[in-house]
């Protein structure tokens, strides 16, 4: 019987580690630099503590405060995913908590983007496990369905596909498709260190080079008035 809006998808391709390991150490900024700065998660999708979140998009989408399929998620990714709740942004009751948690982390889940709200904050504060949230409420989750596993979701301005690269710090979080993920790391790489020149300079030199600066106030023919009349 065919299901329209409640079927799970179990597999897809996932890129290779190796890949994926690479983007570690690369602040998400930098990567959002280099895909025209326009790649970013919703500024509402906030950290709930300091843990890096890298890992393979394993994607759901979930009825208002309803986590049926996200235990299924849990319990059926594979290490190193990370888990993508499309849950369209309803915080009026949570789709998760330490519990859920604590079990993905054991199964080596890499963390947990939910688009609406967790419960449970200072215990999920203080795990080594990334997990982004809209809100924090203490309404617990339905467990009804429907909804689908492993499809393209729309998600903080976004669409993720199973297999993106997903990465998050403290300043956000972006997906990568995986057949750009090569070419943008090495662009990525070469940001983070002329950022890290330009710091040295500062600390250095207390300069900054801002040549550019004027040459576009000289192309867009600023006028600049050196005394009042």
């Amino acid at each position: 019987m065919d299901n329209v809006g409640y079927r799970i998808y179990q597999n897809f391709k996932r890129p290779s580690k190796t890949l994926v390991e690479k983007f570690r150490s690369i602040p998400v900024a930098n990567i959002d630099d280099c895909m025209n700065r326009t790649a970013s998660l919703s500024s509402a999708l906030e950290p709930v503590n300091d843990s890096i979140l890298l890992g393979t998009a394993y994607t759901l989408t979930a009825a208002g405060g309803d986590n049926l399929l996200f235990y299924y998620a849990i319990d059926n990714a594979k290490p190193g995913d990370v888990i993508v709740v499309a849950g369209g942004g309803y915080t009026e009751r949570a789709l998760c908590g330490e519990i859920m948690a604590a079990y993905a982390k054991k199964r080596g889940i890499a963390g947990f983007v939910v688009d609406g709200a967790i419960r449970d904050k200072k215990q999920l504060s203080e795990l080594d496990f990334p997990v982004y949230a809209v809100s924090s409420i203490c309404n617990g989750p339905y467990k009804n369905g429907p909804g689908s596993v492993n499809i393209p979701v729309s998600i903080g301005n976004q669409v993720i596909f199973p297999g993106d690269i997903i990465l998050g710090d403290d300043t956000g979080i972006v997906a990568i498709r995986p057949e750009d993920a090569e070419a943008l790391y090495e662009k990525s790489l070469k940001v983070k260190e002329k950022e890290a020149e330009m710091m040295k300079s500062i600390e250095e030199k207390g300069t900054l080079d801002l040549s550019w600066l004027y040459r576009k106030l000289e192309e867009d023919h600023c006028q600049i008035i050196h005394a009042q009349k």
